[in-house]
């Protein structure tokens, strides 16, 4: 028996508590039970060892079921606190270990990865070095922002915590949405983009960045925000374009996580013929949110095709007036019909666009007008996005990579405008909304010569689309 009572149970089960230290599962914070420790059976069993192995086993299968494991690892050197794992600046993460370090330039950010299922994942970290001062920026999965220039002084740590989710391919029918290549492998099944794969990674970057210990619990009660959209919405890899649903994140406390589904050349068609959407419904669960930001592509009738080599536009173009109002009707009862709040978001303007009327003013009107007939939450991120041109004047370029698409500092200011949108709408989504979050983009903050991002290299080429 353990001080107080408590049974010690002689038991190995192998490999059933990875990526943990071998002999420990740690519950969740904040969970009263007492965990269950294993060690080494004794050489030559009792009668009585044997005969209660079998219900020993089923009490340990119990306690499995009704407390999730959670992951626990102290990054570096020293001696690891009892129930983290310690992780050497040198372990390379593998699968059978579940966890380590992923390959990054020399100089350049950290990547840590744990093998989790799909899900959603509180994750909190700890930052700080014994020696020296250090400010971090922490991103996980490709490039979505969740820390942003976490100073702390020579001996001080500090914790932070954040939602991630992370998801696969499959649904659970057992079937997969039409994935780009750059996405998954088709021929072996294989995730190569990081918002696909079986893993949880985060980056670490900034002036000496430092991570000191992460924690991993799996939080399937998060209430989750579903980002469904295009180019100027999906995670892009590459540093030199940013969207805002990699920038969102920033703005939301632990109890929201964020899905970004949104993909490079995606129309209203094109997420449902390739079942992104289904997989996105599959998803969904009571009380989830859902955003719906399309236009920039489905107002393409000619010039280069973006999703479907055929050049068949019959595909992808959608008329403002007609189809794309269609489309956006059955999207908002697909949602509701799964027990999520839909929010309708306007395609951007583009650059130079300072008034109206923009390129992609007919989405943006028709987009706003189904919201208003089925009376679900909008937000209109092309009058938006031609505020923040007219009030930043000649630093409203320093917005943008291209025409259409932003670098960090234009993803930055569009997040800000989208929490501001979900604000203004009054959807109760709102009071997860971060505390030091303020915002108007008459008057938009940060100005150009005061955003302070760390750029990081790209995950594989931005197809700017």
């Amino acid at each position: 028996m353990e001080p107080g009572g408590r049974p010690r149970w002689h038991l190995l089960l192998e490999g059933r508590a990875r990526p943990l230290a071998l002999g420990q599962v740690v519950l969740p914070a904040g969970d009263s039970r007492a965990p269950v420790f294993f060690r080494a059976p004794c050489d030559k069993p009792s009668p009585m060892t044997r005969l209660f192995l079998p219900l020993a086993l089923a009490f340990t299968s119990a306690a499995f079921a009704a407390a999730p494991i959670s992951w626990k690892f102290q990054l570096g050197a020293g001696l690891a606190p009892a129930g983290f794992t310690a992780v050497s600046a040198q372990a390379a993460y593998s699968d059978a270990a579940g966890y380590g370090f992923e390959p990054g330039p020399a100089g350049g950010p950290v990547y840590f990865s744990a093998k989790v299922p799909e899900g959603n994942y509180r994750v909190t970290v700890t930052l700080g070095r014994a020696d020296a001062a250090a400010v971090t920026t922490v991103k996980a999965e490709v490039r979505r922002l969740m820390l942003e220039q976490v100073a702390t002084a020579p001996g001080q740590f500090v914790r932070r915590t954040f939602a991630v989710n992370v998801r696969t391919p499959r649904l659970s029918d057992g079937s997969e949405p039409r994935l780009d290549s750059h996405e998954v492998d088709a021929a072996t099944h294989q995730a190569v983009s990081r918002d696909w794969d079986d893993k949880l990674t985060l980056e670490f970057s900034g002036e000496n960045p430092a991570p000191a210990a992460v924690e991993i619990e799996p939080a399937e009660h998060l209430t989750t925000l579903f980002i469904t959209g295009d180019s100027t919405v999906t995670d892009q890899p590459g540093n030199s374009v940013t969207s805002w649903g990699q920038m969102v994140t920033r703005w939301f406390k632990p109890e929201v996580a964020v899905a970004n589904h949104a993909e490079s050349g995606e129309t209203l068609k094109g997420f449902r013929r390739e079942r992104r959407w289904a997989k996105v419904l599959d998803s969904i669960r009571p009380g989830d949110y859902v955003v719906i930001e399309f236009g920039t592509n489905d107002s393409k009738d000619r010039g280069p095709q973006n999703i479907y080599p055929n050049q068949d536009f019959s595909e992808t173009y959608a008329p403002a007036a007609t189809t794309y109002q269609e489309l956006l009707r059955q999207f908002v009862k697909d949602a509701q019909g799964r027990g999520a709040t839909p929010i309708i978001v306007s395609p951007s303007a583009r650059r130079g666009e300072t008034a109206p009327p923009t390129s992609l003013e007919p989405w943006a009107d028709a987009a706003m007008a189904v919201a208003r007939e089925l009376g679900v939450a909008a937000i209109n991120l092309n009058a938006m996005g031609v505020e923040l041109n007219r009030a930043l004047g000649p630093g409203a370029a320093k917005q943008f990579n291209d025409r259409t698409h932003h670098v960090a500092y234009g993803g930055y200011l569009q997040a800000k405008c989208i929490v501001l949108g979900i604000r203004r709408a009054g959807l109760p989504l709102a009071a997860a909304i971060a505390d030091d979050f303020s915002f108007d983009p008459a008057h938009p903050a940060p100005l150009p010569a005061d955003f302070r991002l760390p750029p990081d290299p790209g995950l594989r080429r931005a197809a700017a689309r």
